[in-house]
């Protein structure tokens, strides 16, 4: 069964559609996000006596952020010491028991990844992008679409679980990108931290909900992990979900946004039959700018991975070299 049968194309409107601030089709100009501006800020007030001065304009520069953007801020070190989450917990409107007998708190954190928008995009000033939540979601359901010869091998079930919680530490760290001052040990301190918070301090405590916590970290070490067919599985599915968004963007675009950027997303993918799915996506792209009547970004790109033969039913921990994230 194939992507396009299954999944419905998104109806693209123009009008009530700006996909950038500014946009200048020979250099998509990155707007920093908060992690890079505060990150600089940060370093450059160790090394100067001028530090106070730095952090005012690093704090001031994002004062007229609008409120979607407010869980990224929560989510940044502060300037004076390594990233923690008592840090972000200390930014909460609202401040979280330490021992509660309710799964409440651990609820209202998650929401933290309805709100919070997927770094990449705001990154190229794409306008009302998609949350991480959004995309989890869309992840979820793509692993019960899991195509045939794989979906015999797969503990479906498992898979679903691991889409939807591969992300939860971003409620409090933040989509941390590669373009962000943040290297790849530190990123996973944060993220195993916070997913130590969320599941032994937030969770297990709760009545009936131990097991819940434990179960919800062991998926997330496993995902992690990329050692079992269903986490090699669900590396191909979150990377294909960023392809389909990418080429979702650049049809609501109407040939003004170009996202090509992110094609290289695809040499991650995998597993044969994710490779497929993968590659019909980029065919999608191929015939929206041919109806435009332009070249986009990478088309080199995408002609590779389309003449590219699949790899018979096999990751390798490579893939977490090349994770998606940058959605």
């Amino acid at each position: 069964m194939s992507v396009r049968t299954l999944i419905s194309p998104l109806l693209f409107r123009k009008s009530h559609f700006s996909p950038y601030r500014t946009y200048n089709p020979n250099s998509l100009i990155y707007k920093p996000s908060f992690a890079t501006t505060m990150e600089k800020a940060r370093r450059a007030a160790h090394a100067s006596s001028a530090s106070s001065t730095l952090i005012g304009e690093a704090l001031s520069s994002t004062s007229t952020r609008n409120a979607s953007e407010t869980n990224a801020t929560a989510a940044a070190p502060s300037l004076d010491e390594p990233w923690s989450v008592e840090q972000v917990i200390a930014t909460l409107p609202t401040p979280l028991p330490t021992n509660p007998t309710s799964p409440l708190p651990f609820l209202h954190t998650l929401e933290r990844l309805k709100t919070t928008p997927r770094e990449g995009w705001r990154r190229f000033h794409v306008q009302r992008s998609e949350s991480i939540a959004d995309h989890m979601y869309r992840m979820s359901i793509l692993t019960l679409l899991a195509p045939n010869p794989l979906r015999s091998r797969l503990n479906i079930q498992r898979c679903t679980l691991l889409a939807l919680v591969h992300d939860m530490a971003e409620c409090l760290v933040g989509d941390i990108t590669p373009a962000d001052p943040v290297t790849k040990p530190e990123k996973s301190r944060r993220e195993r931290t916070t997913m130590s918070y969320l599941t032994n301090t937030l969770l297990s405590p709760a009545t009936g909900c131990s097991d819940a916590g434990a179960q919800i970290r062991e998926a997330w070490e496993e995902y992690e992990m990329v050692e079992t067919l269903e986490s090699k599985f669900v590396h191909d599915v979150d990377k294909v979900e960023l392809v389909l968004q990418m080429v979702e963007y650049e049809r609501r675009g109407q040939g003004e946004v170009d996202l090509g950027e992110f094609v290289h997303v695809a040499d991650g993918v995998k597993l044969k039959e994710m490779k497929e799915w993968c590659k019909e996506v980029l065919r999608e792209r191929v015939e929206f700018w041919k109806g435009m009547g332009k070249v986009p970004k990478n088309m080199d790109d995408v002609h590779r991975v389309l003449a590219e033969g699949g790899e018979e039913g096999g990751a390798d921990k490579s893939v977490k070299e090349g994770e998606a994230g940058e959605g």
